[in-house]
Parts: C-alpha cells; sequence; structure tokens
C-alpha cells in the first residue's frame, strides 16, 4: 500500500482543504429558510415575554360559552383556549356557527382568544380549512395541531419525513390564511415525546407559520434535567406554550405522574421563565388544569359547588404563576 511519504499526490495542503470542506457541509446543508428561522430566534428581544395568559377550556365543556367567559374573567386569566376538535366545546362541523359565539362571549367579558386546540394534522381533511379560514377571519392567531404517531413497521426516521411532508403542506395551508399552526410535545411514545424529534418536522419551516406549542410539564417528564437543551434548540419555534405542573408517584417497578396544583410539584418554573427570557420566548400561553377537581374525581360534584371549588383552585394556580413569573420579569 502506498503512504503519503512513498509519494502520494495527496498533499497536506488536500487534507487541509479536505477538512474546511467537512467543516462548511452542515452549514450547506441547512436550508435558507432555516438560516431565516435561526435569525428570527437570535433577532428577539429577551425582554419579550409571554402575553396574555388563556385558560385552556377543556375541562369547562359543561358550561356555555357565557358562563365559561365569565368564570375566566372571575378568576383573573385573559384568554381562553377553546377546544375546537371532536368532542370539544366548539365541534369542527359546526365551527363556522360556533367558534364565533364563543369568541364574542369571550370578548363580551374583555378576554381574548387568540389561541385554540384542534385536532388538525391533515390539510386535506375537509375541517381544516374551514377551521383556519374561520378562526383567522376572528382574529386567532395560533392554534394547536393534533398528534401523530410513529409507524414502527417503517421506522422512526420514515415516519418523520411523511409527517414532515404533511405539516409542510400545512404550514403553507396556514400562511394563506395568516395563523400559525403548532404541534405540542407530549410525553409518551408518539411523535413529540421526546421534544428532539420536533426540530426535524420544523428545522425548515417559516417559524410565523409552523412551530411548536412547548409544553414544560411534558418537557420535564421526558427529559429529566436535560429540558433546557431542547428548549434551547425549538426556541425559534415557539410562538405559544402551555402550564401545568406534575410530581411523581412511586409504585412497585415504575414511576407515575400525576398532575398537581402549579408550584406543588417538580417543574422548575424558576428556569422555565428564565430561560423563557433569555430566549426571548413570547407569545400566549394557555393554562391546563388536569388535577382533581377538574379530572380525575372519585365522586361527582354536585353542580351548585362546582364552579365555586373550579373557580377557588383556578384562582390558586394563576396566583402561583404570576408569583413566579413576576421573580424572573417574565410579564
Amino acid at each position: 500500500m502506498k503512504t503519503h511519504s512513498e509519494g502520494s499526490s495527496y498533499t497536506r495542503r488536500d487534507f487541509v482543504g479536505m477538512m474546511a470542506l467537512a467543516g462548511a457541509a452542515p452549514l450547506m446543508g441547512i436550508s435558507t429558510r432555516a438560516r431565516a428561522a435561526q435569525s428570527a430566534g437570535n433577532a428577539r428581544t429577551a425582554a419579550a415575554g409571554p402575553t396574555c395568559v388563556h385558560v385552556f377550556s377543556k375541562p369547562l365543556q359543561w358550561l356555555s360559552y357565557q358562563e365559561t367567559a365569565a368564570l375566566i374573567a372571575e378568576t383573573g386569566f385573559g384568554g381562553i383556549d377553546f377546544s375546537v376538535r371532536p368532542g370539544g366545546h366548539v365541534l369542527p362541523e359546526n365551527v363556522e356557527t360556533d367558534l364565533p359565539r364563543a369568541v364574542e362571549a369571550a370578548r363580551q367579558a374583555g378576554l381574548k382568544v387568540e389561541m385554540i386546540t384542534t385536532a388538525i394534522v391533515d390539510a386535506r381533511d375537509p375541517h381544516t380549512e374551514r377551521i383556519l379560514r374561520t378562526a383567522s377571519q376572528l382574529g386567532v392567531k395560533y392554534y394547536r395541531l393534533g398528534y401523530v404517531s410513529y409507524d414502527n413497521q417503517a421506522g422512526v426516521w420514515a415516519s418523520l419525513q411523511k409527517h414532515r411532508a404533511a405539516f409542510q403542506a400545512l404550514a403553507e395551508l396556514n400562511a394563506r390564511h395568516g395563523i400559525h399552526g403548532a404541534y405540542q410535545n407530549h410525553s409518551g411514545v408518539r411523535v413529540g415525546g421526546p421534544v428532539w424529534d420536533l426540530h426535524e418536522l420544523v428545522r425548515d419551516a417559516d417559524p410565523r407559520w409552523f412551530g411548536v406549542q412547548y409544553d414544560i410539564r411534558h418537557a420535564t417528564v421526558e427529559g429529566g434535567e436535560s429540558w433546557p437543551v431542547g428548549l434551547r434548540l425549538l426556541a425559534p419555534w415557539i410562538r405559544c406554550s402551555d402550564i401545568k405542573d406534575f410530581k411523581w408517584v412511586q409504585s412497585p417497578g415504575r414511576l407515575v405522574v400525576e398532575d398537581v396544583p402549579l408550584g406543588t410539584g417538580v417543574v422548575n418554573y424558576d428556569l422555565y421563565f428564565k430561560l423563557v427570557k433569555e430566549l426571548g420566548v413570547a407569545g400566549p400561553m394557555s393554562m391546563h388544569f388536569e388535577y382533581p377537581p377538574f379530572e380525575r374525581v372519585r365522586e361527582p360534584i354536585p353542580a351548585a359547588k362546582k364552579r365555586a371549588v373550579f373557580a377557588a383552585a383556578m384562582k390558586q394556580d394563576f396566583a402561583a404563576l404570576k408569583e413566579r413569573m413576576a421573580k424572573q420579569q417574565v410579564m
């Protein structure tokens, strides 16, 4: 075998040149849109923070739109994140009549509706464009998508490429209607559980129209102490977020997640809001209530008492949230 010292034409200059190309290769693989997204993230001011705190309406669907708005306004929140999906507060087939009613009820109570939650995952679904068009016309800026899963037969990478193509079509539809679609990171084995997989789905997306609805509770469940890395990676595409807390409950052979009132669990909100400020993550937040008395209630609460119990718990969580935001000067 001929070595370099034996007269090979492979010179030191060639070696240096190849190393330079190798170093440049990752940059050459990044699309112009991806670089624009990174620039958009870097350009955000660190003083920017979450704007309006909405309440996810899922546990309040037993109330009318007017009753929901009155309760949320009473508890101090600034907006409603209506569920617009099968079984939701607004049914997709009725979106053109019922979403305007819901938004009007909110506004009559002095509340905003900047975000909604949907089951949308496909631009070709017959309800998709009707939902996006109606929401955009009503001033809704952001919607949460539904969830997609991995195809274990195809494999992780092939699954991501399939969903990536579908989400690119959605992003184009979002741009036409002037609304941002966001995929929530959710603990478990579906797409978005590991958080890092979402970067593959959004890395070429224009963050004005497509990104991530970041959920710190689910990120903590899956990321433990490494969740700040994922937050930094996804920050340029985060335009809205979710808020809730949990604790670990140990049982033989496993740990179980139990949702709890804000500030009584393990989510490190001091660090989270410090990073939110540092990274300039902005946009509305959706407060989720997934602990008793909102969910997992062993004995039904009488209707006359239910509203008062809900209101007390909501006020307590909102006070805890404001305290943690104020501590990091994120308002």
